[in-house]
């Protein structure tokens, strides 16, 4: 079963898909873990989450460390799968919970109460992408895939 998890092509359009989601959700994650980027940090956050967004703090947690640990997982190519599944659940909960009452467009004039939902969108595909075929070239599970 690990190895079907693993298992990808020398596909390099999943390898560019894969590290550029990477990079934007470990931006992000980074945020909300370590207080880089502008973020609030683990227990900013963690309060945001839980007293705010009324998030039971076991789902709270589990969405930075989609993001966060995700990230890393697409940028290094490790267990791929896996990082997308996560991160493809913390996008569809950002639409459902807060992001499908602004509509479909983000908030670039700055109009809105809130963002829409076309980034979320974007990335549940690029990580059904990567569900679907794994993690493409240069990457630990097409090294570890290898007969």
């Amino acid at each position: 079963m690990f190895r079907k998890l693993i298992n990808t092509t020398d596909d390099s359009a999943m390898t560019i898909l894969r590290l550029v989601a990477g990079v934007v959700f470990f931006a992000h994650g980074a945020q909300k873990t370590l207080g880089w980027f502008g973020g609030y940090g683990f227990s900013g956050t963690m309060g945001f989450f839980t007293n705010v967004m009324h998030i039971p703090a076991p789902f709270a947690f589990l969405a930075i460390c989609a993001e966060f640990l995700g990230g890393i997982g697409l940028i290094l190519g490790l267990l791929g799968r896996v990082a997308a599944f996560g991160i493809a659940c913390d996008m569809l909960v950002a639409v459902l919970m807060v992001h499908w009452h602004f509509g479909l467009f983000a908030n670039w004039a700055g109009n809105q109460k809130g963002e829409g939902i076309e980034y979320h969108l974007l990335a549940l595909a690029i990580c059904l992408a990567i569900m679907i075929k794994g993690s493409g070239a240069f990457s630990i599970d097409r090294v570890l895939s290898k007969p």
